[in-house]
């Protein structure tokens, strides 16, 4: 739903909210798509374009891989993250109004955490070079927990230092499908940060309940709550 609807919006601020990383908060497509390409390079696979990366990388590496490169795919796995950590941090950027929506909620007093789909090592990595280490209260990544998003275990482990179950009063706010699903999964609320609006071709029973074009439309929400 478009954030134009405004009788559908929520009355009230909710207990906690789960954040995607990459293109949600922070916009690392560039480094991605860098890496993924040195990567097909490495393994004698074409290269993609920029569009290609986006529609294409959603799933955790440890589960993608093994479908893209066979019996290859731990060797595969080595380039990416050796071109990634070469590359990830100064090359990273905020998305446009990400810290400001951070700071509302914490000083709201929403419990914060974020579950993504990048390495852990990475994400933690990423948090503390920009300072942001200190909104959330955990931030779990791929490999973290025993399976990775959309499977519920990472958000269990995310809320878990909050002492909060997953459950209505839950919001979680992500760029992709794979969000929504996770959110649907985990019966949280799923809140979609995107300008196109949510096609139910693409999205089939993962449907968003919010939908949002930008972090500002949800901050110039929670600022009203």
């Amino acid at each position: 739903m478009r954030e134009d609807r405004r009788e559908n919006l929520p009355s009230e601020l909710p207990k906690g909210v789960l954040f995607d990383w990459d293109n949600t908060l922070v916009d690392t497509w560039p480094v991605i798509h860098d890496a993924m390409n040195a990567t097909l390079a490495a393994m004698g696979h074409p290269l993609w374009t920029l569009a290609d990366t986006r529609q294409r990388v959603r799933r955790a590496l440890r589960e993608a891989f093994p479908d893209m490169f066979g019996d290859r795919w731990e060797e595969a796995r080595d380039v990416f993250y050796d071109r990634f950590r070469e590359i990830h941090l100064e090359r990273l950027e905020v998305c446009s109004g990400a810290e400001s929506l951070l700071k509302l909620f914490q000083e709201r007093g929403v419990y914060l955490g974020v579950v993504s789909n990048k390495s852990g090592d990475h994400l933690r990595r990423e948090a503390e070079y920009l300072g942001w280490e200190g909104y959330f209260s955990r931030l779990v990544g791929a490999t973290d927990a025993e399976k990775d998003k959309p499977a519920l275990d990472p958000v269990l482990m995310a809320l878990k230092p909050g002492e909060l179950a997953p459950g209505r009063n839950i919001w979680f706010v992500g760029d992709t499908k794979i969000d929504m699903e996770c959110a649907h999964i985990a019966n949280c609320i799923p809140v979609l940060v995107a300008e196109s609006r949510a096609d139910p071709a693409d999205f089939g029973d993962f449907m968003p309940h919010y939908q949002f074009s930008s972090l500002e439309k949800v901050a110039d929400l929670v600022s009203r709550l």
